[in-house]
């Protein structure tokens, strides 16, 4: 094994030896990221560090652990974890094969940006920043990373699944994949980039077990009954934390609910898009890129109108648009940043959970 391999062998190590160090210090119910024998964990984890379309993984987890390493009561022991973390953090991203490569940066769009915004949240509000996004153009990521500036949870579609799972919101969990479909691939990994449309039809129920749902959902359609159980989440969260949140309808739930909020779209041009995502995700075939986001983006807009009656990806529904490829990842951070009037030293940005 060479020096490097050592090194990300030692660094998946951490990783888990983090995760192991939140679960003992909180003792939580909602268990652990990593369940599995710790040799295999690790090995999985330093696989998932050289392949690019894993590292959405490695994303998500490491966000499940801060998450709940921010929930610790006693601020020495929070401090402590969340030091480790940030050391931790800076090295994944720094991997070749990290998910805040692969830019969507156009340097000639950057030069014409512009600022001119201003926050709305009062000093007794939480700080809720609900993100739409066109797949391909770096959205997840730059939620991921404002999240981490800020030092505040941050929550999508996979994390809501683990949330809802561990909490046990529904006795036969239903997984809810919204405008953004997964496949499980030959390897036995759920990915993005199906062909399946979200609204494709479902299997076929025996009859038994289309009453055994009715009466557990109360005769709601599976997936009205998830998007309302997330969407009383969502809101039970906003009472109580800081946090970004990817998708899930989160701005027009919250506007219905009148709980402030900040609502941001993000897109690119399908060009960068579909070099992104050729890059990224390994699609090799550029015509079939550019299908499939074309397909995604109408499920999305399907979804969105479905259930909020607004358009999706409209910029009056919206309090920023943002072309990504005129910033890039870390700039579109740093132009929400500033829009916040927050520079990462402020009070949303320290390491005290992302409490007001």
């Amino acid at each position: 094994m060479s020096n490097e391999e050592k090194n990300l062998h030692e660094l998946a190590g951490r990783i888990y030896d983090l995760d192991e160090e939140v679960y003992r210090e909180l003792g939580s119910s909602l268990g652990r990221v990593f369940n599995g024998k710790k040799e295999d964990c690790i090995e999985e984890t330093f696989r998932m560090m050289h392949e690019r379309n894993q590292a959405y993984i490695l994303r998500n987890e490491l966000a499940l652990i801060s998450n709940m390493a921010r929930t610790i009561q006693d601020r020495a022991v929070r401090h402590r974890i969340m030091v480790k973390y940030d050391e931790i953090l800076k090295e994944v991203t720094e991997l070749p094969t990290s998910f805040i490569k692969g830019d969507i940066l156009d340097q000639k769009m950057a030069k014409l940006n512009m600022l001119n915004l201003q926050s709305r949240f009062s000093k007794n509000d939480h700080l809720i920043i609900c993100i739409g996004r066109t797949y391909g153009c770096g959205g997840s990521e730059i939620g991921f990373t404002l999240a981490d500036t800020l030092k505040i949870n941050y929550y999508d579609v996979e994390i809501f699944d683990e949330v809802l799972k561990r909490l046990e919101a529904e006795k036969d969990y239903v997984h809810d994949k919204g405008g953004y479909p997964y496949k499980e691939g030959e390897d036995h990994q759920s990915r993005y980039l199906s062909t399946v449309p979200a609204f494709a039809p479902t299997p076929k129920s025996t009859i038994k077990e289309k009453l055994r749902e009715f009466s557990r959902y109360h005769g709601l359609p599976k997936k009205d009954a998830i998007f309302f159980n997330q969407s009383d989440l969502i809101c039970d969260m906003a009472k109580k934390e800081d946090f970004v949140v990817m998708g899930r309808c989160a701005d027009a739930i919250l506007t219905n609910n009148r709980i402030p909020h900040i609502s941001i779209f993000i897109t690119a041009p399908l060009e960068q898009r579909v070099r992104r995502i050729m890059e990224v995700r390994g699609y090799e075939n550029e015509k079939e890129a550019k299908r499939l986001l074309t397909k995604l983006d109408k499920d999305h807009v399907k979804y969105y109108k479905f259930y909020t009656g607004r358009n999706w990806g409209k910029a009056r529904n919206y309090d920023l648009c943002i072309n990504s490829a005129s910033y890039g990842i870390q700039g579109s951070v740093d132009l929400i940043m500033r829009m916040l009037k927050k520079d990462g030293d402020g009070k949303e940005g320290s390491e005290e959970n992302g409490k007001k």
